[in-house]
């Protein structure tokens, strides 16, 4: 997944503002409990980023 494909889907599903916040802020268990932000930085992929917080915050699967 590209990184514009994710912010999309992330501003599409969270809103502009908290989906910025929640990449930076929000420490993402299935991730080591990194940031959305950090993970990605590391090399994780997007997809995987997106379906961590996707699983986090109950988005259906549907949207995943």
């Amino acid at each position: 997944m590209r990184l514009t494909e994710f912010q999309e889907l992330m501003h599409t599903e969270f809103g502009e503002a908290r989906g910025d916040a929640l990449l930076n802020d929000h420490a993402i268990l299935a991730l080591g409990s990194r940031t959305g932000a950090a993970a990605i930085e590391a090399g994780v992929d997007p997809r995987e980023v997106w379906r961590a917080l996707c699983a986090e915050f109950d988005v259906p699967r549907s949207r995943w």
